[in-house]
């Protein structure tokens, strides 16, 4: 695997679930031994507990327990949470009493062992029934191919802890098929109007089927795309091998699928919404009393926004317009700055308020989309979410600065903003974004966001 896929098979939830499991099991046999402890014997038998655990889990990711396509079966996991556990038992007391030589209470110990055994296999069983539990999040999935060729392949994917979400299939012949969502012809309008977020491909070479442009379709729009026996090109992509039971299945994608990455991406993405609405809570209370004195109409304005790979979602606003400004913006169309219709700016816009100037200015109008980011509908740093009418001329290859989620702020906005006027260059800045992501950029692009607050460049 590529740098970027290390971590695309790895179940970081049930990692998660075996730390806690690890505390809970250590702090409960401090209770049960009833042994008394000084400062420094704690620290001792924390560090213990803590190597156990940190053995117990690399035990566990060398046995694949961890990676989600890994079975579920009852007696395999026991067998692999028992292997691991022996292993971690028998190098933690080897370090403990004979070569460390630790003064540590058996009882506490033994406990402690017993207590994590049973919350280990406890914590497997349930990892595997949340994953297996309906998730709006879980990646959309489209099944393109025979109905009757993935009987078996769906139940492979039933065993195992891969979270997906099958929107349904698609079909390789002509004929219409009503079991099927369309025809392979038809796939961009298909993963278009069903917010798609990867594609199956069940191949065989007798369906005489060139799989090379659906490749190139994907790749060009941000789509994740898996195929699954055969080997095909995916330029420009990243790519790693993994298998669902007996099928090998060859992944393109443009996207980082680190689970890891996302994750601490999300967490962040919460953090930062709570902190941005509690200290931002006062301005936007003056800022809504001014909006309601300024002008007739709503205090926030609600559009409907195109997100990632598709999916609509109402992205929040404080009203900076008269109420009629959609009505009004055909009437502006010819005075767009943009150079094209794909995205709509002009200066001294006569629709803006006299309140909306001021907080267009300083970037107010936008503090309502931190209930955006909370929902999950858009991310602190992404790209900048398209309206409706704007989708409607997008090119094949402006569609994958939307692999991503929406975000507040993003490159755009940090390199000149309004000053670029090319929506080329705005795709070419979102793809750069989306292909060099990391934690520290996002810090970066939102510490220039802030210093561009002061110095008001680029904003109308």
């Amino acid at each position: 695997m590529g740098k970027f896929n290390k971590g695309a098979s790895t179940n970081l939830l049930h990692i998660i679930s075996d730390c806690i499991f690890g505390l809970i099991s250590f702090f409960s046999a401090l209770i049960l031994s009833r042994h008394t402890f000084t400062s420094a014997s704690m620290n001792t038998y924390l560090v213990a507990c803590i190597t156990f655990m940190v053995i117990y889990i690399l035990s566990n990711k060398e046995s694949k327990l961890y990676n989600v396509t890994t079975f579920f079966y009852t007696d395999r996991i026991i067998r692999f949470v028992s292997k691991s556990f022996i292993i971690a038992t028998c190098v933690t007391s080897t370090l403990l009493f004979y070569v460390g030589k630790a003064d540590i209470d058996k009882d506490f110990y033994i406990i402690f062992l017993i207590i994590t055994y049973i919350l280990m296999i406890v914590s497997s069983f349930l990892v595997h029934c949340i994953n297996k539990r309906e998730n709006k999040f879980a990646p959309r999935t489209l099944l393109i191919g025979a109905i009757e060729n993935y009987n078996r392949f769906e139940s492979y994917l039933q065993k195992s802890n891969l979270d997906i979400c099958m929107v349904g299939y698609v079909n390789i012949e002509e004929d219409e098929d009503p079991r099927y969502l369309g025809n392979i012809k038809n796939l961009e309008e298909i993963i278009h109007n069903n917010g798609i977020d990867q594609v199956y491909i069940m191949h065989k070479r007798k369906d005489n089927l060139d799989i090379q442009p659906f490749i190139n379709l994907c790749m060009d729009i941000g789509v994740t795309i898996r195929i699954i026996i055969n080997n095909y090109k995916g330029h420009g992509a990243q790519r790693y091998v993994s298998s669902i039971g007996t099928y090998p299945v060859l992944t393109f994608h443009r996207v980082s699928l680190n689970t890891s990455s996302r994750a601490i991406k999300r967490i962040i993405d919460i953090i930062g919404a709570l902190c941005g609405i509690i200290l931002s809570s006062p301005f936007m209370l003056l800022t809504a009393i001014a909006i309601k004195l300024d002008s007739k109409g709503p205090i926030i304005f609600k559009q409907c926004r195109v997100g990632q790979n598709g999916r609509r979602f109402n992205m929040y606003k404080f009203r900076s317009m008269c109420i009629d400004a959609e009505e009004k913006k055909k009437e502006l169309l010819s005075q767009n700055e943009m150079g094209s219709n794909l995205m709509f700016k002009i200066q001294d816009d006569p629709r803006i308020t006299k309140v909306g100037k001021f907080i267009r200015k300083t970037s107010l109008d936008e503090l309502p989309q931190f209930f955006n980011v909370l929902k999950g509908d858009m991310s602190l740093v992404g790209t900048r979410p398209p309206t409706l009418d704007e989708v409607e001329g997008y090119e094949r290859n402006h569609w994958r600065r939307m692999s991503i989620k929406p975000g507040i702020t993003g490159m755009w906005q940090v390199s000149g903003r309004s000053q670029i006027t090319d929506f080329d260059e705005i795709v070419d800045l979102d793809t750069e974004y989306i292909d060099n992501w990391s934690v520290s950029m996002d810090f970066k692009i939102m510490i220039k966001t802030a210093m561009q607050l002061f110095i008001r460049k680029g904003a109308y």
